[in-house]
């Protein structure tokens, strides 16, 4: 079981149609795949999450030739700076990156073992994961014309329904002026009916117009506002003005538990540095009372290994982001 090679290799895959947030457009996500090959011909397969780190995984690797991979532990102590900040390098970077490395090394373990991701967790206590259809303006495509009216936003939703059986919808909002954005709330509650209904600003709004967004929104029965201002701060502030829950992608657990807000931690599997280090990180939501779920933007390598953590994973309750459907191609 011992690691002989790591290889990574950054992929760019594109849009069907480039999706508007409140910082601008994404036409297409990049990624580094890392392959961690063994000594009984078994290729383990990870994923980093933000853009080409190559260079970083080609250089831990290096650091990782002959051990076991099981040993995650010492694996991180080798690759990881042992403090939290560090003038000469990217801390995060390298946690982002040793977290594509550590995916590897439980792939390559299960398929060592014959034992897939939520056995090695400790077995499925779900067979079923909810997902949350994405919606929001999209720019005109060669092959795909996006939608650019609210009109379209609430037609794609009920086809998401009638062909895929939707059951959650999750969409940007801070994109273009309120009364606008507030119609196509509106139309898209009248297209899926009773079904969830969640809003990610990308922390687009300050506070004040937070509020005013939050006054009519409310009335289309949102369940979730994502990052409706910046910082866990300005989301406090706003607690006392809906009955909705609020959720980020930015993991301060202590100081949620302080604020009591955020409701809700959204992240990846290679934020804090890998499946091991998220698993802890969830079971530490759950002790607090705060939930926990996967966000989108993933290739079908670090999908499948959420997928596994959501079965495994009790506290994993709510439907966890995804843009499969908008993906023009993916890994295989």
């Amino acid at each position: 079981m011992k690691i002989t090679a790591v290889r990574a290799t950054p992929i760019n895959i594109p849009y069907t149609a480039a999706y508007v947030f409140s910082h601008g457009s994404i036409r297409s996500l990049t990624k580094t795949i890392v392959e961690l090959d063994t000594d009984e011909g078994v290729t383990g397969i990870g994923e980093v999450a933000d853009g080409d780190r190559s260079a970083d995984v080609t250089e831990m690797g290096e650091a990782l030739t002959g051990l076991d991979v099981r040993q995650i532990t010492t694996a991180e102590r080798r690759c990881l700076p042992g403090i939290r900040y560090t003038p000469w390098g990217d801390v995060t970077g390298m946690t982002r990156a040793f977290g594509g490395i550590e995916m590897a090394m439980w792939d390559a373990r299960g398929k060592l073992e014959d034992a897939p991701l939520h056995v090695l967790l400790g077995g499925a206590v779900r067979t079923e994961i909810a997902l949350s259809e994405y919606f929001g303006f999209r720019l005109p495509a060669a092959t795909e014309q996006g939608e650019q009216t609210p009109e379209e936003i609430a037609d794609y939703c009920a086809r998401m329904v009638d062909e895929h059986g939707a059951t959650s919808f999750e969409g940007k909002v801070a994109t273009v002026d309120l009364d606008t954005e507030v119609r196509m709330i509106r139309l898209i509650r009248e297209a899926i009916g009773d079904r969830q209904l969640k809003v990610d600003a990308n922390g687009g709004w300050t506070v004040q117009t937070a509020r005013h967004a939050i006054a009519r929104m409310d009335d289309y029965d949102i369940h979730y506002y994502e990052e409706p201002v910046e910082t866990y701060e300005e989301m406090a502030q706003l607690r006392p003005f809906t009955k909705a829950s609020f959720s980020t992608h930015i993991m301060d657990l202590p100081r949620a538990v302080e604020l009591k807000c955020p409701d809700t931690m959204v992240t990846n599997l290679v934020e804090m540095g890998g499946i091991a280090r998220t698993v802890a990180f969830i079971r530490a939501c759950e002790q607090f009372n705060i939930g926990f779920r996967f966000h989108s933007g993933e290739t079908s390598v670090a999908s499948a290994a959420y997928l596994h953590v959501s079965a495994a994973i009790e506290h994993i309750r709510e439907p966890s982001q995804t843009l499969f459907r908008w993906y023009a191609d993916d890994v295989t």
